[in-house]
Formats: C-alpha cells, sequence, structure tokens
C-alpha cells in the first residue's frame, strides 16, 4: 500500500472512529430512533439519485436494506445511546465473527483452525468486557449492540451473494428503508419529535450530520475505493484502527472511565477479530 493510500486508510479509520463520540454527544438530546431517522433521511437527499431497480436482486437488495438500516442501525443507536463507547465501539466487531460463522452455515466457506481461534478470541474477549462490574450498569445496551452486530452479519452474507450493485446504490436503498421505518418507530415510541428538533444545539445537530456525511459517505466510499486497489487482507486488519481511535477520544473528550478488566477484554477481542480478517476473502465492513 502506498505511503498517500496508507495515510488514506488511516484518515478512513480516525473518521469512524470519531463518529461514535459525535453520535454519543447527539444522543444525549435526541433519542436513538429519532437520531436514526435523521441520519438516514439526510442520505436519502444525497443518494437519491443512485437509486436503481435491479430486476431479478430486489430481494436480496431489501435483504440487506433492512439488515444494515433500520434493523441494525435500531438496535446500534439503542445501545450507543445506553452504553460506553468504548465497549460499544470493541462489541460491534463481532460483526467480523458472526459473519465467518454464517459463511460456514449458509455459504458452506471452508473455515480452517487460525479463523476458529480467532472467533473463539473475538466472543471470549467480549465476555471479559461484559463481567465488569461497571459494564453490569448498562449490560442492556452492550445486548443491543450485540444484536445489531448479528444482525448485520446476516445482511454481509447477502452482500457476498449479489453481484453488479454498487455501494451507493446499495446505501441508497438502506436509508429509503431505514429513513420512513425510524421515523415512524420513533414517533410511536418516542413522541415530541419538533420539539426535540427544536431545542438541539448546534453540537448536537453536528453529530447527526457528521454521522450521516462524513461517517457513510466518505467512510464507505474510501474503503471501497481502497478495495478496487489493494487485497482484503492488506486492507481488512487496518479497519481494527478505528474502535482504538473510538476508546482514545472516549477517554480522552468523553472522560469515560476504562477498567483493566474492559481493557484485557477489548485486547482480547481485537486480537480475534484481527486473527479472522487477515484470514478473510472478502472484507466485512465494520465501518459506523
Amino acid at each position: 500500500m502506498t505511503p498517500l493510500h496508507l495515510g488514506f486508510m488511516v484518515l478512513i479509520n480516525l473518521i469512524w472512529g470519531f463518529a461514535l463520540i459525535m453520535a454519543k454527544l447527539s444522543l444525549d438530546h435526541f433519542p436513538p430512533l429519532l437520531f436514526a431517522a435523521l441520519r438516514f433521511t439526510l442520505i436519502v437527499f444525497v443518494l437519491f439519485p443512485f437509486l436503481k431497480i435491479h430486476r431479478g436482486r430486489m430481494k436480496e437488495v431489501i435483504i440487506i436494506a433492512l439488515c444494515a438500516g433500520p434493523v441494525g442501525f435500531g438496535f446500534f443507536f439503542l445501545g450507543l445511546s445506553l452504553s460506553n463507547a468504548s465497549v460499544v465501539a470493541v462489541t460491534s466487531q463481532l460483526g467480523v465473527p458472526f459473519a465467518t460463522i454464517m459463511s460456514v452455515v449458509f455459504l458452506k466457506e471452508e473455515v480452517h483452525w487460525r479463523r476458529w481461534l480467532g472467533i473463539s478470541l473475538s466472543f471470549f474477549g467480549v465476555m471479559i468486557i461484559s463481567f465488569d462490574p461497571v459494564v453490569f450498569t448498562y449490560i442492556d445496551g452492550l445486548l443491543f449492540v450485540v444484536a445489531s452486530a448479528l444482525v448485520g452479519s446476516v445482511g454481509t452474507i447477502y452482500q457476498r451473494q449479489i453481484r453488479n450493485v454498487g455501494v451507493f446504490e446499495l446505501q441508497a436503498w438502506v436509508a429509503v428503508a431505514a429513513a420512513p421505518l425510524m421515523l415512524g418507530a420513533s414517533l410511536v415510541f418516542e413522541g415530541n419529535l419538533v420539539g426535540t428538533m427544536m431545542t438541539a444545539t448546534l453540537l448536537q445537530w453536528s453529530g447527526v450530520f457528521y454521522v450521516a456525511f462524513a461517517s457513510s459517505l466518505v467512510g464507505h466510499a474510501g474503503i471501497y475505493y481502497l478495495l478496487q486497489r489493494y487485497e482484503v487482507t492488506q486492507t481488512a486488519p487496518l479497519t481494527l484502527l478505528a474502535p482504538v481511535f473510538t476508546v482514545f477520544f472516549a477517554v480522552t473528550l468523553l472522560g469515560e472511565l476504562l477498567t483493566t478488566r474492559m481493557i484485557v477484554g477489548a485486547l482480547v477481542a481485537l486480537t480475534g477479530v484481527l486473527v479472522v480478517s487477515i484470514r478473510q476473502k472478502r472484507i466485512v465492513d465494520t465501518g459506523f
């Protein structure tokens, strides 16, 4: 990888790592379903021209859109609103081993002992984190993030099989599926949407815009650009910089507490994800 592209990869991870911090700040004011609805609505306005009917593949496109949009991110933002950003950053990486397990079950892919070791380490690391007394105070949020990773991995399996559908086309369908569903769910369960939006500060709104544009569009487009030029084994391990950046920002900017158990669990889990990633034929996009 050239120094320029390596620097671009670090920038993408920096964008993704900071996205959780911005989202966490916004979620202090916006309820999670409304936050998700606003994020996807902004993406719809930008990517609507990419919306395209793919005959014979719309079933897969819709499944991917539901998993990556209202269901997956619905769980994710619920979890983030209830949890520590550092823990969320690490736990969300379970999408990689989840997708590998599903590829064995549904795609009959062959997995050797090294990847099974990586999968075991990933789950063991999250278990170490989960049994920390501090994490017990928001274990429900952690479970929402695990559910998000599981649902997202279902979408990943379908993405591995679909052909000739561009990254922006898929993102457009994700946004179109998510925006109205999340808005409807927010109206039913959260209420007073107008009042919430009217009283939001510039900083809280900036989190919505950052996650919608910098994280989703720049980050995803950037990783797609690099995957067209480099092997997965070169790019996938580098995406683990994102949770490292998140932990750094969470501690320095949000003042989050990291216990020894949480640090050890994170190192074990990320080591497992690294082992799985460098053995993968295709990347599992762990970007936010």
